[in-house]
């Protein structure tokens, strides 16, 4: 039988073990040591941001970046429906409430329906967004660059900035995709943006996380409290309770290597997309979403949308009985356990986009020999 085809697997041709062995040969191994300032400096210098922060994952990334927001208990947050959990959670964790809107045909947060809630159902008053439905103060918004596709959010952040709402990206699955002619990386259009380095994403360093900011001052309490809330390390004296979430030098160290290769594993998938897109050229009843123009995705994962649910569980079980990986979209989150009491607005798109649509295969590593057989499944459906 043919070697299982993986849906988003990582890719190590680089300098990985090089930096690894001179971690251990020096030493320095956890969240303090010279990868770590590397690689921050790097994912800057990348991403345009003036800051970077490293932490130990992406969740907790936002969770942090939430929190340096001013996101408090009671509050409310704006976020996507259609989104993995993980977000979701991190509001939770400060106890805040999420506020679920409908996504686009992107699949991305919907701007017009997001603007429209603000406008029709927050009253701004001394300086507080007011969720008239719930009395509850809206402190945030958390808009998700979904499968690696970057939404333009420069109307958003104009009338978030006249109400004094803070922008929070996440930004997890969108390490090198930009927005417009003046190439704006996702998640630094906001106050903070968020990215994830976990297994299956674009970069990987097994595990771990980063915070984007232009502010120096937001730049600065997130080291604070991701550090414990160090006031005088040599004495142990600490006047907030902060959080043990940098990352290790270890997981920098694999990072940095990866950054180096991340335009050659972009061109690998943007050739899968472009292999996709052809594909489905051909295919009337199938549709390959593709991202906004005027924009410039790294393709994370490629997602085809069917016109039913039917026509999609008969190509599920055809992909898994060829041992090729697909993934359906994650079960709403307002419609999961913990979140069904939750606060929703118009939410019409996203539960047709979640039962019929489908990740397929997008590692940067797939042969022509794997893509073959993606193509001999697609073209039977």
């Amino acid at each position: 039988m043919s070697k299982k085809i993986p849906l988003s697997e990582p890719n190590f041709l680089g300098n990985e073990k090089k930096y690894l062995n001179d971690c251990i040969d020096s030493g320095w191994v956890s969240s303090a040591g010279s990868y770590v300032d590397k690689f921050e400096e790097s994912i800057a210098r990348y991403t345009g941001a003036k800051n970077a922060i490293s932490i130990v994952n992406g969740t907790s990334a936002i969770q942090l970046a939430l929190k340096v927001a001013g996101v408090r208990q009671g509050h409310e947050v704006i976020a996507p429906t259609l989104t993995f959990i993980a977000p979701i959670n991190a509001i939770s964790y400060l106890g805040a409430k999420p506020v679920f809107i409908d996504s686009d045909p992107c699949f991305n947060l919907d701007i017009e329906k997001t603007i429209d809630f603000l406008k029709t159902k927050v009253q701004y008053k001394n300086g507080q967004n007011i969720n008239k439905d719930t009395g509850k103060i809206v402190k945030a918004i958390l808009p998700v660059h979904i499968f690696g596709t970057p939404i333009d959010l420069t109307q958003l952040v104009q009338i978030c900035s006249e109400r004094n709402i803070k922008v929070v990206e996440d930004a997890s699955e969108s390490l090198g995709s930009f927005v417009g002619s003046k190439k704006i990386h996702s998640g630094t259009m906001g106050e903070m943006g968020c990215i994830s380095f976990n297994g299956n994403k674009i970069l990987t360093c097994g595990g771990g996380g980063m915070i984007l900011t232009n502010s120096d001052e937001y730049s600065r309490q997130a080291k604070y409290l991701s550090t414990q809330a160090k006031d005088d390390p040599f004495n142990f004296l600490h006047h907030e309770i902060g959080f043990n979430f940098r990352l290790t030098n270890i997981q920098a160290a694999i990072g940095l290597a990866q950054l180096e290769r991340i335009e050659e594993i972009k061109r690998k998938k943007d050739k899968i997309h472009k292999f996709y897109q052809e594909l489905f050229s051909n295919k009337k009843d199938i549709d390959l979403i593709s991202p906004y123009q005027n924009t410039e995705s790294n393709y994370w994962l490629n997602i085809i949308k069917f016109p039913n649910q039917e026509l999609q569980k008969v190509a599920i079980k055809k992909f898994i009985s060829e041992e090729i990986e697909v993934r359906p979209i994650w079960h709403l989150n307002h419609l999961q356990m913990p979140y069904r009491d939750s606060y929703t607005y118009k939410i019409e798109n996203a539960p047709v986009q979640v039962a019929t649509s489908l990740c397929l295969p997008s590692s940067s590593g797939l042969t022509d020999e794997q893509l073959f057989r993606v193509e001999k499944v697609i073209t039977a459906l």
